[in-house]
């Protein structure tokens, strides 16, 4: 839908190698509240597209609380600690922004902060646990990196969602709510096709600035969203430019890095033999990325090049074995979304029923 491929109000997003670093860890915040349903004027779902489409975002700061709850398996040996903890849990960022070029993101955790500052082309990551810190200067032509694929506010989370809306996606106006003090319409997204496990995704808009302030993903059976992310504060006025100053604290360790490269310079790459070879199968809400991996799905010895490490295998082995037509394997289910891997090195997934993994398994 091409109301939705450049909306001015969702550009502030910080770059993806700055937003990478500042998701992680957590702080338990406890959950959203709930208030009444103010009374708004009645608008179609047409126009509240439109709306999005059309507002001018100037500035904004506020507080973001993000929370997960997949319903996946302990998954200690497949991810990292900051990985595993976006899949679980509640988060609570700080954010501004201030036009294009400027912004703030600041995960608060009760142990520390980590912060990305963006200001013009100079890009200032910080941990506070560790006391470092890296800089990078964006380039002069093609600076703006591609948006992050795990979201870090809820424009950007709506934005992903609404990228995606084609006729597989049902639209429609859901109840007015209040999310961080201010009176929002709900628009409710909806998959056609009953092989997704998404259920329902909401994107609560500010009725007045028309800025998406709350993003809930509902998994296919569940009343509570499997993922939540709301401004429970928002202040529209434009941050204090000292706000996108990065002033290193003593004893700072700082690494400069550098994201341009010389002309004809290209990026390392692995050997072919070592580089999955993926694919993707289907479109919209159903479809599966297929990737083979060269390895099996289970470790040991003779196991072939590229197989999983041993700790990894521990945890593959400890999930469900499966088998049919298609041929066998190890099985990763969650609310969202559903994995499998295959004992002749193949990985499948996607936000859609183990079935429709089988389905595409078998080709």
């Amino acid at each position: 839908m091409s109301v939705l491929k450049s909306r001015p109000v969702l550009r502030w997003l910080v770059p993806v190698t700055a937003a990478a670093t500042v998701i992680g860890g957590g702080a338990a915040l406890g959950t959203f509240a709930a208030q009444a349903e103010p009374s708004l004027p009645p608008r179609t779902a047409a126009e509240l597209l439109v709306d999005l489409q059309t507002s001018r975002l100037e500035g904004l700061s506020g507080t973001v609380v993000q929370r997960a709850d997949l319903g996946l398996p302990p998954l200690a040996g497949l991810a990292g600690g900051e990985l595993g903890s976006l899949l679980t849990g509640t988060h609570t960022l700080r954010v501004w922004h201030s036009g294009p070029d400027r912004q703030r993101i600041a995960l608060l955790d009760t142990l520390g902060e980590k912060d990305v500052i963006r200001n013009g082309r100079d890009v200032w990551t910080w941990d506070s646990r560790t006391n470092t810190a890296t800089h990078r200067t964006l380039p002069t032509e093609g600076g703006e990196p591609a948006a992050p694929e795990l979201p870090a506010t809820p424009q950007q989370a709506a934005d992903q969602a609404l990228a995606a809306i084609d006729p597989s996606t049902e639209v429609s106006v859901g109840r007015s709510a209040t999310v961080a003090g201010r009176d929002a319409y709900e628009l409710a997204l909806a998959p056609r096709d009953a092989a997704s496990l998404v259920h329902q995704v909401r994107i609560a808009i500010d009725a007045r600035e028309h800025v998406p302030l709350r993003f809930e993903v509902f998994a296919d059976g569940s009343d509570q969203p499997a993922f939540e992310m709301a401004f429970t504060q928002v202040d529209y006025a434009r941050p204090a430019a000292d706000q996108f100053a990065f002033n290193p604290p003593p004893g700072v360790k700082i690494t400069e890095e550098s994201v341009e490269r010389p002309a004809g310079a290209h990026r390392a790459e692995r050997p072919a033999g070592e580089r999955p070879q993926a694919r993707t199968v289907g479109e919209g809400w159903t479809m599966v990325v297929v990737a083979r991996l060269g390895g099996a799905a289970s470790g040991g010895a003779g196991k072939p090049a590229g197989a999983p490490p041993a700790e990894v295998a521990g945890v593959l082995d400890a999930l469900p074995k499966v088998s049919g037509d298609w041929g066998s394997g190890r099985l990763l289910t969650g609310k969202l979304f559903s994995a499998l891997l295959t004992d002749d090195g193949r990985l499948l997934a996607g936000a859609v029923t183990p079935e429709r993994l089988y389905e595409v398994a078998k080709g």
